[in-house]
C-alpha cells in the first residue's frame, strides 16, 4: 500500500474510529467492518464494498464529539464524508456513501414496517435528518442511478451493529479501496 492516499483511510479506520458508534456497544471501526463484511458475504460490487467499508468516514473527519445526535445536531456525516472521498473515488463508492442518510428516509417512506427496524439511535437521528422523504423527494432520489446500492447500503448499515461479531480485519477489505480508488 504505497499510495498515501489508502494509507490515510487505513490509518482514520484504524486510529480514529475506535469511539462509540451512536447509542450501539460497538464501535466505529467495528461497524464499518461489519458493513463491508456482509457487503462482501452478499457478493456485492467491490465499489459497494468499499462504500460500505467507508460509509461513516465522515464521522471520523468531524469533531462533533462522538454523538452530537444526542445534543440535537445532525452532523452531516454523509456530506463530510462524501466530500472527503470525491477527489478519491468515482461516483458508485462516493453516492452511496453521501445518499445513505437520504436511503434511510427513503425506506421510511415507502416500507411501511422499515421504521420498526431502526435502532434508538438511527430513530434519533431520522428526525434531525428531515424524518421520511416526500413524494418528490422519492422521486428525486431514484433518478440517481447509485440509488439501489445506496439502500443496499442502508440495509448493512442498520444491520452492522451486532457486539462481539468477527470480522476480518480492516486490512482485508482496504483490497477492495486500493482496486476502486482512481489514480492518484
Amino acid at each position: 500500500m504505497t499510495d498515501p492516499r489508502l494509507a490515510h483511510i487505513a490509518e482514520l479506520i484504524e486510529l480514529k474510529a475506535g469511539g462509540q458508534y451512536g447509542l450501539a456497544d460497538i464501535n466505529q471501526r467495528q461497524h464499518a467492518l461489519q458493513s463491508a463484511w456482509m457487503a462482501e458475504r452478499q457478493g456485492c460490487s467491490e465499489s459497494l464494498i468499499a462504500a460500505a467499508l467507508l460509509h461513516d468516514i465522515g464521522h471520523m473527519v468531524h469533531d462533533l464529539g462522538e454523538n452530537p445526535a444526542e445534543d440535537g445536531v445532525d452532523d452531516k456525516h454523509e456530506e463530510l464524508g462524501y466530500e472527503f472521498l470525491t477527489s478519491m473515488f468515482g461516483p458508485d463508492v462516493t453516492e452511496p456513501v453521501r445518499l445513505h442518510v437520504a436511503a434511510k428516509r427513503y425506506l421510511c417512506a415507502v416500507e411501511p414496517d422499515y421504521f420498526s427496524k431502526l435502532s434508538k439511535d438511527s430513530i434519533l437521528s431520522l428526525s434531525l435528518q428531515g424524518g421520511p422523504m416526500s413524494a418528490e423527494e422519492i422521486a428525486e432520489f431514484e433518478a440517481v442511478p447509485q440509488f439501489r446500492d445506496a439502500v443496499q447500503l442502508r440495509r448493512f448499515d442498520e444491520q452492522a451493529k451486532v457486539k462481539g461479531l468477527q470480522t476480518p480485519p480492516a486490512s482485508h477489505f482496504m483490497q477492495y479501496v486500493e482496486r476502486v480508488i482512481l489514480p492518484a
